[in-house]
């Protein structure tokens, strides 16, 4: 797992090597700083010259100058290697997500892959600092301190050996009785985001009913749950004030009248009054070390749970990958499904779809029609081979659509949904997500087609026009033909509308199937619609429920032989309301 993380230094490995280099700098001379001082102390009490004084007063403003150098050197570069390590993080996991299929997406909820490129990014980054500034700092201060402790102290450096053993004991013993708390904070992160999404996504449902008061007492709840872990956390983290204040005043009191004696009975012969001051810093650098190193597990322990969300996705695989040598033609857009069952996981007790046979020649215009739950969209997604199929094959103009290149076949295959996403940007901008290099004829010709350049023409700025976020500024039925438009604008060999004119009254979608057939004669239609008269025209109409394919035919051949599709039809036109 680290080695996958490690990997995404990349061009920032200078600087994370730079970090712990100006780190042991800073450390060598904060420790040298003390010896100094405790030198101009006794010379001080020795009774030495001013001019003395000056020159070792020179020697310790440039040490801690040279201090002040190391430290802030190393403050930029570990911000630079943390911030460029995220950042590549980041990157890597954004593009991980993009290759997953849906089968992957499900796996992951969308909230919980919000909350690792986000909440756990930022865990990791800063535990990568800590590690390449404070866990390098911490370790070499410890052992330095100790050191000179020793050197300088003599047997003044035996209370150490009680207080430090007393300290890491406490730190180790607070630091694994805070960790469950803070792993059980990244779950309900996700239910969190989770609410968040919801609720922005679905603003105009909540204030359609006046939910808002549940959904801030839903969100209230799971952030109260977050509130409440880390204040357990954070209460037993904070006895680590207590405990280092105990370590730290015996040691000072240990220190200081231990010294005193051996100064006074000894005259100053074995330590004098310089040594028992370096003695007092010294006991505070190692005490705030280990402090610091308690620190440092516990953002490490909290962060490896992030690291591990975070690796999970890194090493998830795709569920549809391209064959060895994939086809990059896909020669016309005939359409065959052979003993085709499908469930969306393994573990899933129910197929959605069951023993699906059929044939669709290039060019033919196809309406499907079934109720609520029967399928309709789960057949279609496995054209272009958003999902493979769990038994049977799927063929794309003849050849199977594993054996395509995923990008090829998901170019010939243009899909419109019901609930269609229009990014920000400009109408045109929008539109050539479905052709880069579309002409304004040609989007201008598209937009005819999909019935949508007339509205278009009617706002003030035409195709420059801006779409906000999600498309709110327009209805749903505008919404509806800019994305028919963007999907015609692919060319497809295949065009699939699933539910898509929905939101469009019966002569504007009359239009559009007009237009279909006279400017693409050539491309496969594919109509998903709950109202009879969407497909009525079609070459051929597959009625479907539960999963399976009830009956094939024209609208005649239906009304006589498919009483599911004479039920239907007769709901819909009794009284002569063409209803969805």
């Amino acid at each position: 797992m680290l080695k996958r993380l490690l990997r995404c230094i990349g061009e920032y490995k200078k600087p994370a090597i730079l970090t712990p280099l100006f780190m042991i700098g800073e450390v060598a001379i904060d420790c040298l700083i003390p010896f100094m001082i405790a030198n101009l102390i006794n010379q001080i009490k020795a009774g030495c010259e001013i001019s003395q004084i000056i020159r070792i007063g020179v020697i310790l403003l440039i040490m801690a100058l040279f201090s002040l150098l190391f430290g802030g050197l190393a403050g930029f570069t570990a911000s630079k290697a943390a911030a460029g390590f995220a950042k590549n993080l980041r990157h890597k996991l954004y593009e991980r997500i993009q290759a997953f299929s849906f089968e992957n997406i499900d796996k992951f909820s969308t909230a919980s892959l919000v909350t690792r490129m986000t909440t756990d990014v930022a865990n990791v980054q800063m535990s990568f600092m800590m590690v390449i500034r404070s866990a390098i700092r911490s370790p070499l201060m410890f052992i330095f301190s100790i050191i000179m402790s020793f050197y300088m102290g003599g047997p003044l450096a035996a209370s150490f050996v009680i207080v430090v053993p007393i300290l890491i004991f406490g730190l180790l013993m607070v630091a694994k009785k805070a960790m469950p708390s803070f792993r059980a904070v990244f779950k309900k992160y996700d239910k969190l985001n989770e609410s968040i999404e919801e609720n922005v996504m679905a603003m105009r449902v909540v204030k359609g009913f006046v939910r808002e008061d549940y959904e801030k007492e839903k969100f209230g709840k799971a952030s109260d749950n977050i509130r409440r872990d880390f204040t357990r956390a954070e209460r037993i983290v904070a006895l680590n004030n207590p405990i280092m204040q105990f370590c730290t005043y015996f040691n000072m009191i240990f220190v200081m009248l231990v010294g005193s004696q051996i100064i006074v009975t000894t005259s100053g012969a074995d330590i004098d009054v310089g040594q028992l001051s370096a003695m007092l810093t010294y006991g505070m650098q190692i005490l705030m070390s280990l402090m610091m190193l308690s620190m440092i597990y516990v953002m490490l322990t909290m962060s490896h749970e992030s690291m591990r969300r975070i690796d999970e996705v890194l090493c998830e695989e795709s569920a549809l990958k391209n064959p060895e040598n994939p086809v990059y033609d896909v020669k016309d857009g005939s359409v065959d499904f052979k003993d085709v069952s499908f469930k969306y996981s393994a573990e899933a007790e129910k197929y959605a779809l069951y023993d699906i046979d059929l044939h669709i020649n290039s060019g033919e215009t196809v309406g499907i029609i079934g109720g609520t739950g029967s399928s309709k969209s789960t057949l279609v997604q496995l054209i272009s081979r958003l999902y493979d199929t769990t038994v049977g094959e799927v063929s794309v103009g003849g050849i199977n659509v594993k054996d395509y290149d995923l990008n090829t076949l998901r170019n010939a295959v243009a899909v419109v949904l019901q609930k269609n996403v229009l990014f920000s940007g400009t109408i045109k901008e929008n539109l050539r997500w479905g052709n880069n290099e579309a002409s304004d004829d040609e989007l201008v010709n598209a937009c005819k087609l999909a019935q949508a350049h007339d509205f278009i023409s009617a706002f003030p700025d035409g195709y420059d026009t801006m779409i906000e976020q999600g498309g709110t500024n327009v209805s749903g039925g505008q919404k509806q033909r800019l994305c028919i438009a963007r999907a015609l604008l692919k060319k497809p060999k295949i065009l699939i509308l699933d539910d898509s004119t929905s939101a469009v009254d019966t002569k504007t979608d009359a239009l559009i199937r007009q237009g279909f057939e006279k400017y693409i004669p050539s491309t496969t239609k594919i109509i998903i619609a709950q109202r009879i008269s969407s497909v009525e025209h079609a070459d051929k109409i597959i009625v479907m429920d539960n999963g399976k394919i009830i009956n094939v035919g024209t609208h005649d051949e239906l009304i006589k032989s498919s009483d599911i599709y004479r039920e239907v039809y007769e709901q819909q036109t009794r009284g002569g309301a063409d209803n969805e």
